[in-house]
């Protein structure tokens, strides 16, 4: 089964057309680091993540992880972990993943810039939102429907933005 992001407010999974946001700036075929748009491209869906003191344990078909306090993921592109889940309890080199608002309560981790190409772009998910404001280069999705598509996809499930 395939996502499709066709544009910056329409997601597409087999009988759905839901609504979403995407990067502020589009979507980018030469993505980099801090440019407010959403890579295009075919992406394999890695894990998702979730708050286990705000919501059930999901019930999907892809590898899961309870987010804690100390996770966070590494922005930096001169950092050896540079896109990928780290720990920490510093501000730099990373974006948290135990927020305080509502957001990344879900995400699931896409495979774009698996390489970790220095500059190419990181931390790019699929999380919520509550008011289809542009993301800084992520797709995201209201609760409800996120939770349609945890529904339908699994291991094999790839995401086409674009």
């Amino acid at each position: 089964m395939i996502i499709h992001v066709p544009n910056k407010n329409t997601l597409i999974i087999d009988d759905f057309k839901l609504r979403c946001c995407i990067g502020k700036k589009g979507i980018n075929s030469n993505k980099k680091e801090g440019d407010y748009s959403t890579p295009k491209g075919l992406f394999n869906l890695k894990k998702l993540y979730f708050r286990k003191d705000r919501i059930d344990i999901p019930k999907c078909k892809i590898n899961k992880k309870i987010i804690k306090k100390d996770m966070a993921w590494c922005d930096d592109p001169k950092h050896k972990k540079y896109n990928e889940e780290i720990k920490t309890h510093s501000k730099n080199h990373r974006e948290n993943l135990h927020r305080k608002d509502h957001k990344y309560d879900y995400i699931i981790s896409i495979s774009h810039n698996e390489r970790k190409i220095a500059y190419r772009g990181s931390a790019v998910f699929i999380h919520l939102t509550d008011n289809y404001k542009p993301t800084a280069g992520c797709i995201a999705l209201k609760e409800k429907d996120f939770e349609i598509l945890l529904k339908l996809i699994d291991k094999k499930t790839k995401i086409k933005i674009g």
